[in-house]
């Protein structure tokens, strides 16, 4: 289960319900003297034919019992006649309500995925329940058209550019990095005995910022041009965590070779080197720290 997907639909669920309502009251017939299956099943389907991002529609009595087939987006139907759905809460809360509902997000026993169910109640002419309507939403759209994001605007779009340009920009200094560190590690060929330790050293810290920046890049890539919004234990400051995890790395390796370098050529000099790796343990904790808060608030939030 999205707990982000979830709380965004319980924050846009009235403006969803409304529109709903909306396609509901347009396109159905209610409180008519004839009312039948066939008429009410057409009308649905040609909302299912507006809506081209819901999953399924099909048409309930009274009891609860489905009178229609379960009419899929792709143009298939299952014959699910005859199955009683008076359990479900798209029944009993139009029931109930006697007006058009939204249920919670629930699994589709069709996609797997998180769908919501928004039914109408469909009175005769003396003002009973005849028909309850049903259509299946995946969550994701139901939230994409009652809530859309910055990416639909031009704001969005010209954000999305800029988000691509600086992705390439960085992926080439990644690159750049990457091929500095493999040149640096062979510039001296197949004569390994003559590769110094400090040429080991500055090879491993280009190689760690390329791989941080690499990080970086894919998770701006994802989430700001794809919009593939990947959960986690350190949720939104994934890219933060990993890109700072990178450069303690890159920087512990360095305090090491100055400690190296020094304790040979200068020892009086290595007192730099120490106050470097304070500074790599100050953002340790404070890493770890940030980590446990983060993870906190979340349990919190769940």
């Amino acid at each position: 289960m999205v707990i982000r997907d979830i709380q965004q639909f319980s924050e846009i669920r009235t403006k969803a319900r409304a529109y709903f309502c909306y396609l509901f009251s347009k396109n159905l017939p209610n409180r008519l003297p004839e009312i039948s299956v066939e008429s009410v099943t057409s009308r649905l389907r040609k909302i299912m034919g507006d809506l081209t991002e819901s999953e399924s529609i099909y048409l309930l009595d009274g009891n609860g019992v489905q009178i229609s087939p379960t009419y899929l987006q792709n143009g298939t139907r299952t014959d699910d006649a005859g199955q009683s759905r008076s359990t479900r809460a798209y029944y009993y809360r139009a029931m109930k309500e006697k007006r058009c509902t939204i249920t919670d997000p629930y699994p589709s026993l069709i996609t797997q995925e998180l769908t919501v169910t928004a039914s109408q109640p469909i009175f005769d002419e003396d003002g009973k329940v005849k028909y309850v309507a049903c259509i299946d939403m995946p969550l994701l759209s139901v939230i994409k058209f009652a809530h859309p994001t910055a990416s639909s605007s031009v704001f969005g779009r010209v954000n999305k550019f800029a988000y691509t340009v600086f992705s390439l920009a960085l992926a080439m200094v990644s690159l750049l990095l990457f091929v500095k560190g493999v040149e640096s590690f062979l510039s001296h060929g197949l004569h390994y005995k003559a590769l110094e330790i400090k040429t080991i050293f500055e090879a491993t810290i280009l190689l760690t910022l390329s791989l941080a920046i690499f990080d970086l890049v894919k998770t701006i890539f994802e989430e700001e041009v794809l919009g593939i919004h990947r959960r986690s234990n350190s949720g939104a400051n994934r890219t933060m965590i990993k890109f700072l995890g990178s450069i303690i790395i890159a920087l512990s390796i360095e305090a090491l070779m100055l400690v190296f370098k020094f304790a040979i050529t200068d020892p009086d000099k290595i007192e730099h080197a120490v106050y470097l790796i304070a500074g790599v343990a100050v953002l340790t904790i404070t890493l770890a720290g940030y980590i446990k808060l983060t993870k906190q608030t979340q349990g919190d939030e769940d």
